[in-house]
């Protein structure tokens, strides 16, 4: 007889955890299900890892530059192995304060480790990590399976050991020279990082631009700052095949425009997108549908084509920040628990990238409002004409930001020192309808990263 539950979530990543936690505070008899480590993605091979490691490489970039603040020092030693002990730390206290929440803190959530797969609509069955098999029944459901890396057909990459994030955050050395396939924003990232570590660092992209989804000024002005610190790149580049000599070198072929090139490098790191933990859900059962990726598909509540099967974060396609699956927790949280229905199709979308400096995004860039047939004007702002930048000698990169004719604030890209946390200055003004001009005349505290609201929209123009 199969163990019946309010409630069955399959996957703990970050709409998962809490969803458990509110359905449990609410008298519901929950069950989570994980097949790997808890925490999903963010906590083990995503967010949290890789900006402790980032966090890493800067210091190493200060130490290095810091004679340009007339700071005399030797050249940074970078031990790879401790810095990585401090990652594996920052993870494992995580994940061990997941499972306390889960096992301790809110009673009424059962964790079982296993991988689970449907086996009729309301029905599903979980082979645990010891072998045996459970059978679990629950009229809601929720799928929250995250994704994988995606890895493209390249002749010869089967024979290869190459690298996805999830090997390269467990390296036990420094790579000597790190080919990246894929130059959007995992590949800048870790572009930087391991440069700045001491790795010389190629990043080889298909499309003519990396971050394929900015406008062209934008990339350029990432592509620029990186190069700058000795990354290099091939753009342009249909990777055609890999191999790996007696020595370990990996050569990688690809057609570029300058003709046939042949790229070197001790390891590959493949960053070519995601796909989909759907495959082995046995999704078909349920009676749920996925689009030609795998992604589930499902409808503004998030519910897919299963009444009371709802799929959470990244495996419904879309967007995926773990702000975005942390929203679709509440999305379903809201409508199940207090009658709130809110659209989960229509939501802003915040995001960072974090290279030093960052790139913060909100809102609509050039090229989305001229898709969408959207007036505007643009506005843009060299950073080093900010006080605070030039006190601090962070002066790299602009602001660019698009109002509309009724002066509200359209979209900002924001690239520079704590591109991030600037940007949502602009969300909120978004969210508030703060018209530009009072951005514009608001006092702010002198001298800070903020007072670039006062300035940046002084040339304001129409798009030639």
């Amino acid at each position: 007889m199969p163990t019946s539950y309010d409630v069955v979530i399959i996957g703990s990543g970050q709409a998962g955890n809490p969803l458990a936690y509110a359905m449990a505070d609410a008298g519901r008899r929950v069950a989570l299900v994980e097949e790997n480590h808890l925490g999903g993605s963010c906590v083990n091979y995503g967010c949290s890892p890789t900006k402790n490691l980032l966090a890493a490489a800067e210091r190493a970039h200060q130490v290095r530059t810091a004679a340009d603040y007339g700071i005399r020092t030797s050249a940074p030693e970078v031990d790879f192995r401790a810095i990585m002990a401090a990652k594996n730390a920052l993870v494992q206290h995580s994940r061990d304060g997941l499972r306390k929440n889960l096992t301790q803190e809110h009673p009424g959530i059962t964790v079982l480790r296993g991988h689970a797969a449907f086996t009729g609509p309301h029905a599903l069955r979980v082979t645990l990590v010891q072998g045996d098999e459970q059978e679990l029944e629950a009229p809601l459901i929720f799928l929250n399976t995250g994704t994988r890396a995606a890895v493209p057909e390249l002749d010869g990459l089967d024979a290869v050991p190459y690298l996805t994030t999830t090997e390269l955050l467990d390296l036990p050395e420094l790579p000597e020279h790190l080919l990246i396939l894929g130059a959007g924003y995992i590949g800048v990232e870790f572009g930087q990082m391991f440069r700045r570590f001491g790795c010389r660092v190629t990043l080889i992209e298909a499309g003519k631009r990396l971050l394929a989804h900015e406008d062209a000024d934008v990339c350029q002005a990432m592509k620029e700052m990186l190069e700058a610190e000795g990354v290099e790149f091939v753009l342009g580049a249909e990777a055609r095949r890999v191999s790996q000599n007696a020595a370990g070198e990996i050569t990688l072929s690809a057609t570029t425009p300058e003709g046939e090139r042949r790229l070197r490098g001790s390891h590959l790191l493949i960053a070519t997108g995601r796909t989909p933990n759907s495959d082995t859900l046995d999704l078909s059962k349920a009676g749920i549908k996925t689009d030609e990726k795998g992604y589930i598909q499902v409808d503004r509540n998030l519910q897919t084509a299963a009444r009371g099967v709802y799929a959470l974060g990244d495996v419904h396609g879309g967007p995926q920040f773990t702000h975005i699956s942390y929203d679709d927790y509440r999305v379903v949280r809201d409508a199940i628990l207090h009658g709130k229905r809110r659209s989960a199709k229509r939501r802003p979308l915040p995001y960072t990238v974090f290279t030093e400096p960052q790139l913060g995004r909100i809102g609509l860039n050039e090229d989305q409002a001229r898709e969408q047939n959207i007036p505007y004007r643009v506005a843009t702002m060299p950073v080093r004409t900010i006080g605070r930048a030039r006190e601090t000698g962070r002066t790299t990169g602009f602001w660019k930001v698009l109002v509309d004719d009724k002066d509200q604030v359209l979209g900002a890209a924001i690239f520079g020192a704590e591109g991030g946390e600037i940007m949502t200055m602009f969300q909120l003004a978004m969210l508030g309808k703060i018209p530009y001009p009072t951005l514009q005349n608001m006092i702010i505290a002198h001298p800070t990263w903020a007072e670039g609201l006062n300035n940046v929209f002084t040339k304001l123009r129409r798009p030639a």
